[in-house]
């Protein structure tokens, strides 16, 4: 899979931007505040449908301007198919081969990416808010049924907490209507705990090989999933639903008391493990480097393997923050399969193959121009 064109419209500091692309590494090259990032966030925007450096959408409508939109032509093993996300005050409009699509997660997955940024070297010492994002934004990438979960997760999630908040300013009192809702939250949570654990399998059969050969076989990596709830993945549906329900049970006057939902898929957390110890507590700054690089690693193949066809790599001014061996491991791994896209402000001290083969763009205050 790789990207042929994008198109933006009212982006950032775009007005208009038109860019064709090369099925191998893109250098995208430029100083600090000139607008390379902003490219890249638009080719991640457009297969998410939200930015990785913002929550808030208005944010990448350009000063002034109504909505942004973004278009786009990703090739897919024998066909190329158009891609459109327009960005409004009112919300978001998403279609794919011309066709306006209902829900954003029959959007999502029809182009896939792994962004690696320097600020995904916290994921490993960040805080579990950072982990969970990583896990629902992959698995949301490859199953378009975990995504509805998720979003319908929330909603419940939601209604729980405003009533929970009411029973405790005495503003409610009837506790059959928060059972009701406690059955709800449990019957999605169940769902995508379940769902989470496959994919930690998944993606700890792909990372421990890789995170042993950057250590040069030093190290080896145990990804683990940290539950709210004393569940596991031997557990089936049924079972975990006992254990949610005993749980809720329990600890249903500390929520109470408390206004808030104190367990659940937005509670959990993950641990990654290195030679038998945590490292987010106990890993040097180059473990934790090499764990956050391994993920991500293993995502590009994880995503392979589920979908048969390689997704787009973006690696956002993460190249600086990487050692010479760190990035020839990195090189190497992507050279001749994976479309890629790499924003820098120089790629002197940088000698790979890979670079010099690469197609370099280079950006000066929001202008943009391919380098002969």
């Amino acid at each position: 899979m790789f990207i042929e064109s994008i198109k933006v419209k009212n982006y950032r500091n775009y007005d208009h931007l038109e860019l064709s692309f090369e099925n191998k590494v893109n250098v995208i090259l430029g100083e600090n505040a000139q607008g390379k990032t902003n490219i890249m966030e638009s080719i991640y925007v457009l297969a998410m449908a939200k930015s990785h450096r913002t929550s808030n959408d208005k944010e990448l409508i350009r000063w002034d301007e109504e909505y942004a939109k973004i278009e786009g032509r990703i090739h897919k093993k024998n066909s190329t198919v158009p891609l459109e996300l327009i960005l409004s005050k009112k919300g978001k409009k998403a279609k794919y081969n011309h066709i306006e699509q209902q829900r954003l997660s029959q959007y999502i997955g029809n182009m896939n990416v792994v962004m690696f940024a320097p600020e995904d070297l916290n994921l490993v010492k960040g805080s579990p808010q950072v982990r969970r994002r990583f896990i629902d934004m992959e698995i949301g990438q490859v199953s378009p049924l975990y995504l509805h979960e998720s979003s319908q997760y929330q909603k419940v999630l939601l209604q729980r907490n405003h009533y929970l908040k009411m029973l405790q300013l005495k503003k409610q009192s009837d506790l059959a209507m928060l059972d009701i809702l406690t059955e709800q939250v449990v019957q999605y949570a169940v769902k995508i705990v379940d769902k989470r654990y496959q994919f930690i399998s998944m993606l700890q059969k792909w990372a421990e090989p890789i995170h042993s050969g950057i250590s040069r076989g030093l190290e080896s990596l145990k990804i683990e999933y940290i539950p709210s709830v004393d569940v596991s993945e031997t557990m089936d549906l049924s079972k975990m639903i006992e254990v949610f329900q005993e749980k809720f049970a329990k600890i249903r006057q500390r929520e109470i008391d408390r206004g808030v939902t104190l367990i659940g898929p937005h509670r959990d957390d993950l641990a990654f493990i290195v030679n038998g110890r945590n490292v987010q507590t106990f890993g040097s700054q180059g473990q934790q480097r090499t764990t956050a690089l391994s993920v991500k690693l293993a995502e590009i193949e994880l995503i392979h393997a589920e979908i048969g066809e390689y997704p787009i790599l973006l690696l956002d001014d993460v190249l600086s923050e990487l050692d010479d061996f760190r990035q020839s491991h990195l090189l190497n791994t992507i050279q001749g399969k994976v479309q890629t896209f790499v924003t820098t402000t120089s790629v002197e001290g940088i000698d790979h193959q890979t670079l010099r083969e690469a197609s370099t763009y280079h950006v000066v205050q929001g202008s943009i121009s391919k380098v002969q």
